[in-house]
């Protein structure tokens, strides 16, 4: 080989090496730092567009984390281990403390949350809560929904006293005999039933819809909103196309949801989960973003929340909450 066909040769072979590396720089992904709750209310949007891909076409790697209350997760977006969050009613208290930009919104808790009592131990009425130790996650959509509840059945929730734990503690307490009573979220009612065959499901959150609507849905980290609003305009792409394909496809959805994420949970539990949230289309929330309907539910829960931490000086909810984003990204 002469000089001329050795340059020419090995000038070729580079050119081959950098375009063969060009796509892969292309398709370089952009991480995002997820918290969230493992219930269906909360991640079967997150999971469905993990498994359809939906996240990943809009160039996005969902690293996600897994907590026990949307109080542990905002407490890691405060910390600044996460960038964003999925969670149910917390939704609508730390931001209003200033702590948390909210952004979307997944669905509304219609039956999620539910309260259940023990015969054994003479509960049989709300009336028989006055006096009684109900256990609970404080500041929770659980929290929101048995004030609500107590105070729809005319029992003041001063007439009764709350076991603040977590969740698994709480229905832990419950399941032991250490409490006569329980406001928890789906799927904690699941190992109740199964647990304690005498228990009995007093309410449930859907006898006080809409008046008192429970919306769960996404908030970012203060310092990450601004400066990242194409990756979480990338985000909502994501979610809209796994939440237009569950509503569109629930029966198909809900099954590959139970065989890849709950597997440990009876299909007939799954439905039960999904039918206590209402969602809506992509489309559909565009309508409630923009005329005010989404502000006032958050809004109903900020107020619950701050009035129960004594706190007057609050952020409401349409200045913590930035429907812009989400009107400019869905078509």
């Amino acid at each position: 080989m002469d000089r001329r066909q050795f340059l020419t040769t090995t000038a070729g072979l580079a050119l081959g090496s950098f375009t063969a590396a060009a796509p892969a720089i292309a398709q370089a992904k952009t991480k995002v730092r997820v918290g969230y709750l493992h219930t269906v209310a909360v991640d079967g949007q997150i999971w469905t567009g993990m498994d359809r891909g939906s996240f990943e076409k809009q160039g996005l790697d969902l690293e996600l984390r897994q907590f026990n209350t949307g109080l542990e997760i905002f407490q890691a977006l405060i910390g600044g281990s996460l960038d964003v969050l999925a969670t149910g009613a917390v939704l609508s208290n730390f931001p209003a403390r200033g702590q948390g930009k909210v952004f979307l919104i997944n669905d509304i808790e219609v039956a999620t949350a539910q309260l259940w009592v023990r015969g054994d131990q003479g509960i049989k009425s709300f009336e028989d809560l006055k006096g009684k130790r109900i256990a609970t996650a404080t500041g929770t959509t659980a929290h929101v929904f048995l004030d609500t509840a107590l105070r729809a059945n005319k029992v003041d929730p001063k007439q009764v006293e709350l076991v603040n734990q977590t969740m698994p503690a709480a229905v832990t307490a419950f399941i032991s005999g250490a409490v006569p009573a329980v406001a928890l979220w789906v799927p904690f009612n699941v190992t109740v039933r199964d647990k304690v065959p005498g228990a009995v499901k007093l309410a449930d959150a859907s006898a006080y819809y809409p008046k008192a609507a429970i919306i769960g849905g996404w908030a970012a980290a203060n310092d990450y909103y601004e400066p990242n609003k194409e990756t979480l305009a990338k985000l909502i792409r994501g979610w809209a196309d796994a939440n237009d394909y569950i509503i569109a496809n629930s029966t198909e959805a809900m099954e590959k949801l139970q065989k890849g994420h709950y597997s440990q949970t009876p299909m007939a539990d799954i439905d039960e989960s999904f039918k206590a949230q209402k969602m809506f289309s992509s489309r559909d929330w565009k309508r409630m973003y923009s005329d005010g309907t989404v502000t006032n539910w958050l809004q109903q829960s900020t107020d619950f929340f701050m009035a129960n931490a004594g706190i007057k000086d609050f952020t409401p909810a349409s200045k913590y909450f930035d429907p812009s984003l989400y009107l400019k990204t869905i078509a």
